[in-house]
């Protein structure tokens, strides 16, 4: 099986693409990333549509996409272009399309370029499952190309570029008939677009594989690399987006996993961040993502590439030092058989260490070692809250699972359900206490006789995974890693350090180390969530541990606040990456034109009303277009489909049709309660601090 998909899987090597000229900025070739967005104004509303466009640019936008549902948006959209060029604002629009033809075709004519759902463009999306023979398969695309074809020879015409926008959620159902709901299928449904461009000699095509599940978003861009070249087909740029992300931290979150974990492999020539905001602000979120490559290449240090299979095999004879070295030299830098399958899901198999590993979900551990003398209070920071009027403390689903107290353990005993890890050397001098667990170094480690009969920490990175270390790991059943690395181009080298353990049949569980000093807050959340979630996707990680450093003057209010953020910022992140649900998920879409209610203030409502739900996944979509598709994998769906009225899902079946929006939320609930998944909301004492 080819598993080439990028580059390089251990240097920083943006891909070649085509370059595609979109007005005056083209996209691709040796052109930076781009920033893009979209408005959420009414297109018939022209002044709003160019107040708000201007706004965006300011913001950082370079193209703008505005949607034309009908002819009558799509003849409009010639007005808004008018009005801006007057305003001498010359940035690229870019008509967005889903499911008429007609208004593409006019659309070509005014704006730069056009955006396309295969899956909606003179398809049909009814959710029927289909038999289909060979020739009736066939006769059935060929009726679709046809339809498509005009709109192709239309943009060859005028000079207008199209993205052809795949979505998981919106998969046609001869498609979903034959490919089933799958990476497969969205890169399929654009390729039977794409082969009849390259067809007509059209080349001006940029390609998106978009879905709100991370999982799906990366191996869908991922297979199309593949499948581009293995086709022989023109290496098209990237338009690359999470969708329907959600809004604040959790939509910045879900954004930066996915989106960051396909920039790290220098996949991407554009980027759209959708968030339930407005659109203003999603462009510096996305330069923000964007900007961590900037000067990537010449940041980053060497790492060990790869070995080819016949250096692998060579590599079980390696007895020493001098061994190990000389493996390194010869190692190639050619493409390597990557161990694992980037094209499908599958976590590393590790064995069980306490709760490490194993079908265990992955763990948070959160270092407090340097907040100095410790209060009951201060265990709010990773979750645990404390009642000085119960004098107890109460559950809660984002508590850390570890904290590491350094040299200082915590005085008083802990919750149940939070364990500690200590120092090494803390550990020996308070009489190896069993309800501390010990962190050694991986000197230390080396040569230590005394160890916890159940669980040790073992720090390593790539450099010190030699084959003694290797072997020592090998046969210690209770060891669990804390990898970690200094390297500007992180998430590669750890992921190099875990094929390490991989190709040498090491099972022991592994902790996701990822420090960043210096860095505002906003930045340690994009880039800790690209870290960490560009591994977990990959199915490599049993835990996660972020630190960030502050001044020790800094007040222990300061120290609190930090904690809290990076102990939510890593429970955000294993649920981003879907391996380990603990809140609520809202998969609601960033607004356009088409939306037939307030989004954020709806949003906001219904977050209010369900936020204490595990586990359950919510969509919210402003209209039909973003509805039962594209929130492929919710459990409940808020849908519009008229002024004030919404129509209620339960998986992708409508169950109520025309809701009343003032009755919509409730009945929602009403639904859950039903099916026995509506718990409520308990209220919690706020924990005295101090």
């Amino acid at each position: 099986m080819n598993k080439t998909y990028c580059p390089s899987l251990t240097e920083y090597k943006r891909r070649f693409s085509r370059e595609v000229k979109i007005g005056d900025l083209p996209l691709g070739g040796l052109n930076p990333i781009r920033v893009q967005s979209m408005t959420t104004v009414d297109t018939m509303d022209t002044l709003g549509s160019v107040e708000q466009t201007l706004r965006m640019v300011a913001a950082g936008c370079e193209y703008v996409r505005i949607t034309a549902p009908s002819v009558k948006e799509a003849q409009n959209l010639l007005e808004i272009k008018k009005e801006l060029r007057k305003r001498g604002c010359t940035v690229p629009l870019i008509a967005d399309i889903h499911f008429t033809p007609n208004a593409a075709e006019l659309a070509a004519r005014i704006v730069e370029k056009v955006r396309v759902n295969p899956g909606n463009y003179a398809d049909k999306k009814k959710f029927d499952v289909i038999e289909y023979t060979d020739s009736s398969y066939a006769a059935e695309v060929e009726r679709i190309r046809e339809r498509f074809r005009p709109l192709v020879q239309i943009c060859k015409q005028y000079g207008t570029a199209m993205r052809i926008g795949t979505n998981h959620g919106s998969l046609s159902d001869r498609i979903l008939s034959r490919y089933g709901d799958t990476p497969l299928g969205m890169v399929e449904s654009a390729l039977e677009f794409l082969r009849l461009c390259e067809e007509e000699n059209y080349y001006d095509v940029v390609l998106s594989m978009k879905a709100s599940n991370t999982q799906v978003m990366v191996q869908a861009y991922r297979l199309l690399v593949q499948k581009l070249d293995e086709e022989g087909l023109q290496p098209y740029p990237l338009h690359l987006g999470v969708t329907e992300a959600g809004e604040a931290e959790d939509g910045r979150i879900k954004s930066a996993v996915g989106i960051g974990t396909l920039l790290e492999d220098g996949l991407g020539d554009t980027v759209r961040v959708s968030l339930t905001e407005a659109p203003e602000a999603e462009a510096p979120v996305a330069k923000a993502l964007i900007d961590r490559y900037t000067h990537r290449a010449q940041e980053a240090k060497p790492i060990r590439p790869l070995p080819d299979m016949e250096v692998l095999a060579r590599s079980a004879e390696l007895k020493s030092e001098e061994d190990f070295a000389a493996f390194n030299a010869r190692a190639t830098t050619e493409p390597s058989d990557s161990p694992i399958n980037p094209f499908q899901y599958f976590r590393r198999v590790t064995h069980e260490v306490l709760n490490f590993g194993g079908a265990n979900v992955p763990r948070v551990l959160v270092d407090i070692s340097r907040l100095g003398e410790m209060e009951y209070a201060d265990l709010r920071a990773v979750g645990h809250l404390y009642s000085a009027f119960l004098d107890k403390f109460q559950m809660n689903d984002l508590g850390a699972d570890y904290v590491y107290s350094g040299r200082r353990p915590v005085p008083f005993m802990l919750p149940n359900g939070l364990k500690e890890v200590v120092d090494y050397a803390a550990w020996l001098d308070a009489g190896q206490r069993p309800d501390h667990f010990p962190v050694l170094t991986q000197a230390d480690y080396a040569v230590a006789t005394d160890k916890h009969p159940e669980l040790n920490f073992v720090f390593h990175n790539l450099a010190s995974l030699t084959p003694a270390a290797l072997d020592q790991l090998r046969h210690d059943a209770t060891a669990v890693v804390i990898l970690y690395t200094d390297n500007a181009h992180a998430m590669p080298e750890i992921r190099r350090a875990f094929f390490e353990l991989l190709t040498n049949g090491i099972t022991n569980p592994v902790i996701i180390n990822r420090q960043y000093p210096e860095l505002t807050p906003e930045q340690t959340q994009l880039y800790a969530a690209t870290d960490v979630g560009g591994l977990l996707l990959d199915g490599l990680g049993d835990g996660v541990v972020l630190s960030t450093e502050l001044l020790p003057e800094r007040p222990k209010a300061e120290w609190l606040q930090t904690l809290d953020q990076l102990n939510q910022l890593s429970f955000g992140i294993l649920q981003a990456a879907r391996t380990r649900m603990s809140k609520t998920e809202y998969i609601s879409c960033p607004s356009c034109g088409r939306t037939l209610f307030d989004l954020q203030e709806t949003t906001a409502m219904i977050r209010k009303r369900t936020d204490h739900l595990k586990g359950v996944k919510i969509g919210i979509m402003g209209c039909i277009v973003n509805g039962p598709g594209e929130m492929a994998d919710a459990d409940y769906g808020y849908v519009g489909v008229g002024k004030g009225k919404i129509a209620l899902y339960r998986g992708q079946e409508v169950i109520k049709k025309s809701v009343p929006e003032e009755q919509a939320v409730d009945q929602l609930i009403e639904l859950m309660r039903e099916d026995g998944r509506w718990v409520e909301k308990e209220l919690v004492e706020e924990p005295v601090v101090g």
